[in-house]
């Protein structure tokens, strides 16, 4: 005789819960892992190494403290570090690293409560530290492929300052100078790839902000191609795809909606284009989903679906 169970709802489980949702963001990130440790070597190694060693101890140290449950296993502070390392520069000191994976976790994470109630993105809001605290380490740029102390500009500094575009083929496959992480477009599309395949993440976000970007950039070059370069620069050049595949669809701190995320990835375009252009610095991919993060709330209460079947009191 078959027993009959009844339970409350929900009755049906999907098999994604935060470790699942981490372990594949960070198998994702391997291509670029491995880009990273090809073209700088021990730089990166250690880089990532320290990241990930500074928030995983501290997250550890302040639930422990604070006496909240230790939730280590997550895997959450895992990819907050790597994310981390992967968007700072190569020759950046590993005290400075360190100093940034505490703040990733202390004021970008916990001090809201924890996984699933930061405001920020918690690597993005410490490089926004690590840049104000230390501008000259932060914008100090390893050639690839050497280990000597060697320096370079990135390509978007070469087209802002220089007017100097760098060919396609270095800028897609990584031998070039920027962050970690940033430089190889081919890493980066393999783990957004993966991501979609897996369904971990959203596709409205990186659509909309590569495609604003790719829109804003191409109605610039029409107006004047010798100062603004092709559309295509901008995509593959700078920190535009490790931000609008792995730091802008953080579901905690994007918009939970489709009409939202569109709006959200269209914002985060717009406001890396203004600061391309006209802002002081060449790159604007971290400044503006920052920014658009801040905006989440509202454009969750804007984009909210129709409920059909209300009846509003008069």
């Amino acid at each position: 005789m078959n027993k009959l169970t009844i339970e409350t709802s929900p009755h049906v489980f999907a098999p994604v819960d935060t470790i699942y949702m981490m372990k594949g963001v960070l198998k994702a990130l391997v291509p670029a892992v491995l880009a990273s440790l090809y073209f700088f070597r021990w730089q990166a190694f250690w880089i990532m190494l320290t990241a990930i060693g500074g928030c995983v101890l501290t997250e550890y140290a302040l639930q422990k403290v604070r006496k909240r449950t230790v939730k280590v296993e997550d895997m959450s502070a895992v990819v907050t570090g790597l994310l981390l390392a992967l968007v700072l520069p190569p020759k950046l000191p590993l005290w400075m690293v360190f100093l940034g994976s505490i703040f990733a976790i202390a004021l970008g994470k916990e001090i809201f409560g924890g996984l699933g109630h930061n405001i920020f993105n918690p690597a993005l809001l410490a490089r926004a530290f690590l840049m104000a605290a230390f501008p000259v380490a932060l914008t100090t740029w390893a050639r690839p492929i050497t280990v000597d102390a060697m320096t370079t500009a990135t390509p978007l500094g070469l087209a802002k300052f220089d007017h100097v575009v760098t060919s396609y083929m270095p800028l897609f496959m990584g031998n070039v100078g920027g962050s970690l992480g940033e430089t190889s477009a081919l890493a980066l599309l393999l783990g957004f790839g993966y991501l979609l395949r897996k369904k971990i993440i959203d596709y409205r976000i990186p659509v909309a902000y590569i495609g604003t970007v790719a829109i804003f950039a191409g109605i610039m070059h029409l107006v004047n191609a010798k100062i603004y370069p092709p559309a295509i620069f901008h995509v593959l050049a700078g920190g535009l795809l490790i931000g609008a595949v792995f730091m802008a669809t953080d579901p905690v701190t994007s918009p939970v909606t489709s009409k939202g995320r569109w709006i959200f990835g269209t914002g985060c375009g717009l406001i890396t284009m203004i600061i391309r252009y006209w802002g002081g610095l060449p790159e604007g991919v971290m400044y503006s989903i920052l920014l658009m993060n801040a905006f989440t709330p509202i454009i969750n209460r804007v984009a909210r679906p129709r409920r059909f079947g209300e009846v509003h009191a008069r």
